[in-house]
């Protein structure tokens, strides 16, 4: 019997489990500095890609309530839904971020949070790129990746009867990947998570907006 697909895990365990990973009325919590950075970073107005936007909650609706023009991209039908009734000044696209067509040159930002880690590790640099190119001259990525070097399931996740799969490459990895998509990083962090954490980015599209 063929393995499952690895995507397929992530689509089923977030479509299960969606209302247990975030509630429809959750507060920003460790996203509100990010929030409050893009806000500061982008021209007024902008328009920002959610790449892996669950239900739109908080970035979504955040930028959308400060006047953005926002695209969210989920692989989740549910978690979709949930964004179009949640955040209706947005536009939702049910796609793969992988596998989505959209204009070059048209985001002043792309938000790409907790979304890497769910792919195959083949597919990543081929996505940082192709953000890249979404971007405006001058734009922001702003993204969290492995901070070690891990590929692996969780049966039962968020205690519930769904399977998770993650896999990603190490921060030093990452670091590699989004220069050579031809991004400028001006911040690298560490975000805490139980005993381990992930890695932050702010990368800068090079050129003038």
């Amino acid at each position: 019997m063929a393995d499952p697909d690895p995507k397929e895990i992530v689509r089923r365990g977030y479509d299960a489990l969606s209302y247990r990973y975030r509630a429809d009325d959750a507060g920003e919590g460790h996203y509100a500095g990010w929030l409050a950075g893009l806000r500061e970073r982008l021209p007024p107005g902008g328009a920002v890609l959610d790449l892996g936007c669950g239900a739109g909650v908080p970035v979504a609706r955040a930028l959308a309530a400060a006047g953005f023009a926002v695209t969210g991209v989920d692989f989740s039908q549910v978690q979709v839904e949930r964004a179009r009734r949640l955040v209706p000044g947005a536009r939702f696209l049910h796609a793969d971020a992988t596998q989505v067509e959209l204009p070059p040159g048209s985001f002043d930002a792309v938000v790409c949070l907790y979304t890497l880690i769910h792919l195959p590790l083949d597919e990543q640099p081929a996505l940082l790129g192709r953000v890249a190119g979404w971007l405006r001259p001058g734009g922001w990525l702003l993204a969290t990746t492995g901070q070690g070097a891990w590929t692996g399931t969780e049966e039962g996740w968020l205690g519930g009867s769904a399977t998770m799969w993650w896999s990603h490459a190490d921060a030093a990895t990452y670091r590699d990947w989004i220069e050579r998509a031809g991004l400028e990083i001006t911040e690298q962090g560490f975000v805490p998570e139980g005993d381990g954490g992930h890695a932050l980015f702010w990368a800068r599209r090079p050129g003038t907006p």
